[in-house]
């Protein structure tokens, strides 16, 4: 009996102990596409259909990117979902679908797609007017929410045949895939919402769409990248130290099992290892650094004065196949909330958690000075200086509080280097404490005698 007992006690804790793994890495998961700096951000596909057809419905198909900082770059957004039915594709106004697939059994009109599962893409600038429809046609660039609220959000019209032709017939397409342009967005189901209303330019009438649903897609930079894209490096005007990017942080040099990974910038090379395979594929191409970043962010503590002080950001690129427009950098550090000066760079403060809390900022270059970053090179850099006013309660240059908490760069989360390598103001040496020891005698010495003197 007792023999049984304990197995039977066994097999309970096992049990458990399987419960309790298997609740902890699904909550990890879950939480993945959590961005704490941005909650909310997420990018809408909102689906209006604006006419019924004889056998189907014209569509307007439009994504808003919601997102304060992460914005959509070349080569752009790639959409895909799967038909509920058997529907087709007649026609599209402001984007195209990547393959036709097998329209055989159609006679006379030959439809735009006949694939289950479509993949659809942004036209290019410079499609004829009679193509387009509004903000369509920009290549599947999205810009973000804050940066740029104008240009955040792509849209096309769709023909759907063979589908139903009312409300209650029409069944909503099924898993979303959004690129943008890799992986790194998780598309939820599509959910029928209010029919979404428009108001006339004149602003007398507003009318509806006939049905309209909508999908959310949130971004995790674990299912975007395998490795991080940015680091960042310190240094400071008290300490001669430079605090580089920690070492492998976007992977480590191997050419022998992965030859051709980074380029030296000096090589004779250069050019044809730059213009070689993969340049139209948008496959990155480093400089071979200790870090193998991307893209590096280096804060410098400049100068200090008695009410404020200075801090000098340059973001390098490294990478010699990709020339970054429209990028962003979000900074977190406690002393956000008292800018006094930001030069050549443009800045917007967030409260990503309570009003009352302002340590973060976004910032983003000028609109034809700065707002390009080039490829990696002498020309592939961008810089700006900070002044900050100090709070006398809680300024300090120890133990690293001049230094940024977090770093984003267009949305990535780069990788500092750990606290302990932080440069920390020098300590008071033995030998400094020796070179003052012989005036503070002269001075107690000429003090004893005016002492003695005057009494």
């Amino acid at each position: 009996m007792e023999t049984g007992s304990l197995r039977s006690e066994l097999k309970i804790t096992s049990w458990t102990i399987l419960l309790f793994f298997l609740l902890f890495f699904s909550s990890i998961s879950s939480t993945e596409a959590y961005d704490s700096l941005d909650p909310n951000g997420n990018i809408t596909i909102k689906w209006d259909i604006m006419q019924w057809t004889p056998d189907g419905y014209v569509a307007v198909v439009t994504m808003y990117n919601f997102q304060q900082y992460r914005h959509i770059q070349a080569p752009g957004w790639t959409l895909g979902w799967k038909w509920a039915k058997k529907e087709v594709i007649w026609s599209m106004v402001g984007a195209q679908t990547t393959e036709q697939g097998d329209c055989s059994k159609f006679k006379g009109n030959i439809p735009h797609c006949c694939k289950r599962d479509p993949t659809v893409v942004d036209l290019l600038p410079g499609t004829p007017y009679n193509m387009q429809i509004a903000n369509c046609c920009k290549g599947g660039v999205i810009n973000s929410w804050v940066q740029d609220p104008s240009n955040a959000a792509s849209a096309f019209q769709v023909s759907v045949g063979v589908a139903g032709t009312t409300n209650k017939t029409v069944r909503v397409p099924k898993n979303f895939t959004l690129n943008a342009p890799g992986p790194g967005y998780t598309c939820g189901q599509a959910t029928i919402v209010k029919p979404t209303k428009f108001i006339t330019q004149d602003g007398r009438r507003t009318t509806q769409a006939l049905m309209t649903w909508n999908v959310t897609c949130t971004y995790s930079q674990f299912l975007s990248q395998k490795t991080p894209t940015c680091c960042v490096s310190l240094s400071s005007f008290y300490n001669e130290t430079i605090v580089d990017c920690p070492t492998c942080a976007c992977g480590c040099q191997n050419n022998i099992t992965q030859p051709g990974s980074c380029v030296e910038g000096d090589s004779p090379y250069l050019a044809s290892v730059v213009n070689g395979p993969g340049k139209k594929s948008f496959t990155p191409l480093v400089q071979c650094t200790s870090h193998m970043c991307p893209i590096r962010v280096h804060w410098h503590v400049k100068l200090n004065y008695k009410e404020y002080w200075r801090i000098k950001i340059s973001i390098t690129n490294f990478n010699y196949r990709m020339n970054y427009t429209q990028w962003n950098l979000v900074v977190q550090h406690p002393n956000l909330d008292n800018v006094t000066q930001i030069f050549s760079f443009n800045y917007k403060s967030l409260t990503p958690y309570s009003a009352t809390i302002n340590d973060t900022a976004m910032l983003w270059g000028v609109k034809y000075y700065n707002d390009l970053l080039m490829e990696a090179g002498p020309l592939g850099n961008v810089q700006s200086e900070i002044l900050f006013r100090k709070d006398m309660s809680t300024f300090t240059f120890e133990k690293g509080w001049a230094f940024p908490r977090r770093i984003y760069f267009n949305g990535d989360n780069c990788v500092m280097p750990p606290p302990d390598a932080y440069p920390w103001l020098p300590n008071a040496s033995p030998s400094l404490i020796a070179s003052l020891i012989p005036p503070l005698m002269v001075f107690c010495a000429v003090l004893a005698y005016l002492l003695g003197y005057l009494y």
